[in-house]
């Protein structure tokens, strides 16, 4: 039997024994449960964004992008994001390079690729111009993008003006 006929075969048993698996669990007179509905077309506004640059002798690529959605405020890090790697790396939104830990948004999900971050209801995006990527663990930045105004916000000023 070739590859490609076994890996059909063997997909089929996975897909025909999860039927199966649904059938017993939920009977033949109960509805599976429905997947949560999610929307694909919910607003998100891009409303800042800047190339990360490296800090404290370590490489710190991508861009981070401010982004305003149904729900609030997140941090989105680009599909090209990359940290060469460091102990302890969290995200952090601040100004002038000076970190607070009550800025932080969490821990560093990945040293690369796009990943992004909620902004608490606590942190008002207009205040802060800048997300870092710090290492707790020696208090130093791993690297800083400093946001430029991507699109005009609703009430006609530039963010961070």
């Amino acid at each position: 039997m070739t590859y490609f006929k076994s890996l059909a075969l063997t997909g089929f048993a996975a897909f025909s024994l999860s039927a199966a698996a649904l059938a017993q669990t939920y009977g033949s007179g109960e509805a599976a449960p429905k997947p949560a509905a999610t929307s694909t077309n919910a607003a998100v506004t891009a409303l800042a964004s800047g190339p990360f640059s490296g800090r404290s002798d370590h490489v710190t690529t991508g861009t981070a992008t401010l982004v305003k959605t149904d729900r609030g405020y997140k941090v989105v890090l680009s599909g090209d994001f990359e940290l060469d790697g460091a102990p302890d790396p969290v995200v952090a939104v601040g100004n002038g390079e000076r970190y607070s830990p009550s800025n932080k948004l969490g821990a560093l999900k990945n040293r690369t690729g796009a990943q992004s971050y909620e902004l608490p209801a606590n942190i008002t995006p207009a205040n802060f111009s800048q997300v870092y990527i710090w290492c707790e663990k020696f208090s130093v930045p791993l690297g800083v993008a400093t946001l430029g105004p991507k699109v005009k916000a609703k009430t006609g000023r530039k963010y961070g003006s």
